[in-house]
């Protein structure tokens, strides 16, 4: 053979073999049932090329193009990534090591690493979606660690990000040093118009998706919770982020705070403890969501000595069912959020589990987690459903959540984005 037939023959193959690189892998995904973020169906399977989904319906009527990998599940169901609602990466639990420990004494670098190992343990179980609402001292490092997931050099999921987050000057930790001392906070204190105009925009310009904001906070007279920010200082802080086109979260736990957040108009109120009927009422009229954080009470009160299962109930988990079924009653759009962080990663259906046992049935809960949370956090477009043209962002697992809510705990297949992270 002379040179140029050689050369033109690999000249072709190397074009085959691009040709074949370029081609988007291709799954028809089998399952016992598909959960599509709204109902369950049995029967269905799922095709996915590249990074989206192109079709989901009856096995009879979706048909896998040739060379397709087909994954069998049998026994499992197949679901939209799960999506966190409240998460902090940075932080791990505090019977570990304490909140005011990790903000002052851990090194920057070390959170971070940290925040890999998160993000990773948050993926695997399952969640391929988090807002992470603060990075509590770590100031704008959430930032990198987002695009360090985006562009695939470490495993995690999509992040909604909030950076610092903001507080009142005074209301914020860690607290109880010499007055004469500034101690470092987990949050950016800012107040009044020009102050709080200039922290939003400085966060919005480091990358912030999301402006969360401590709207009360332990402060009291006697350590009590108190609201914060004057409703004029809330409505400033809003309407500047939404010219940006960003929501804002509020931090409330009393009702003055919660209402005070309702009225300027956030997106939605984190925990919602001191939540009240008619506070309720608003937040149902306004179209707030609330975001209840049942687990992270429900495991502060374990680290404090109370041995679950085996002890009644505390009252503050007793107030915490009354109003978490207050704003049930109320029609309020639940969120599904647990504050992972005060309890450990990978552990986030711990949250799905206490919603259902507060009140709420599976099927909610499950709609809650992925098409609730996506439409709340205006991500609809993109993830919370299985439907044509969403990511492929997906999640298998042994059994059938809608009869039991801990199948969810059974992961056996994740994808994101077309990726397999775990497979059966």
């Amino acid at each position: 053979m002379t040179s140029l037939p050689r050369l033109l023959l690999c000249i072709f193959l190397l074009i085959s073999l691009r040709a074949q690189a370029d081609q988007p892998t291709v799954f028809l995904l089998r399952p016992d049932r598909v959960f599509d973020g709204t109902e369950p169906h049995a029967g269905w399977v799922v095709l996915v090329e590249g990074e989206r989904i192109t079709a989901a319906g009856p096995a009879s009527r979706v048909k896998a193009p040739a060379g397709a990998t087909i994954l069998e599940l049998p026994g499992m169901t197949l679901l939209p990534g799960l999506i966190e609602g409240h998460s902090h990466l940075f932080l791990y639990p505090y019977n570990q090591t304490p909140w005011d420990t990790q903000v002052l004494y851990e090194p920057e670098a070390l959170r971070v690493a940290r925040a890999t190992v998160h993000a990773k343990q948050t993926l695997e179980a399952g969640f391929t979606l988090v807002r992470d609402l603060g990075t509590e001292g770590a100031g704008y490092a959430d930032v990198g660690l987002k695009r360090a997931i985006d562009e695939g050099i470490i495993p995690g999921p999509r992040m909604l990000i909030a950076t610092r987050a903001l507080v009142a000057t005074g209301s914020y930790g860690p607290s109880g040093f010499e007055p004469k001392y500034d101690t470092p906070l987990g949050a950016e204190a800012a107040d009044g118009t020009d102050d709080l105009l200039k922290a939003v925009r400085r966060q919005i310009g480091a990358g912030a998706d999301v402006i969360k904001v401590y709207a009360d906070y332990r402060w009291g007279l006697h350590g009590e919770s108190q609201p914060t920010y004057s409703q004029e200082e809330l409505d400033l802080i809003v309407e500047t982020a939404r010219s940006s086109g960003r929501p804002v979260v509020a931090h409330a736990s009393t009702a003055d705070g919660m209402r005070r957040a309702t009225l300027a108009g956030v997106r939605t109120i984190e925990h919602g403890d001191g939540g009240t009927p008619e506070v309720f009422q608003l937040m149902k009229e306004r179209g707030v969501a609330l975001c209840p954080t049942l687990a992270a009470g429900d495991a502060i009160m374990q680290y404090r000595g109370w041995q679950k299962g085996t002890e009644p109930e505390p009252a503050r988990l007793q107030e915490k069912r009354e109003s978490f079924r207050a704003a049930l009653q109320a029609g309020v759009t639940i969120c599904a959020g647990g504050d992972v962080g005060v309890f450990p990663h990978g552990d986030n259906a711990r949250e799905l589990e206490m919603m259902v046992d507060y009140g709420m049935k599976p099927l909610e809960v499950l709609r809650a987690a992925t098409s609730v949370n996506a439409q709340v956090f205006g991500v609809a477009d993109q993830v919370g459903h299985i439907a044509p043209g969403l990511w492929a962002d997906l999640v298998a697992v042994e059994g059938d959540p809608v009869k039991n809510i801990a199948a969810l705990r059974q992961v056996r297949l994740v994808m994101k984005g077309g990726v397999l992270y775990r497979q059966p």
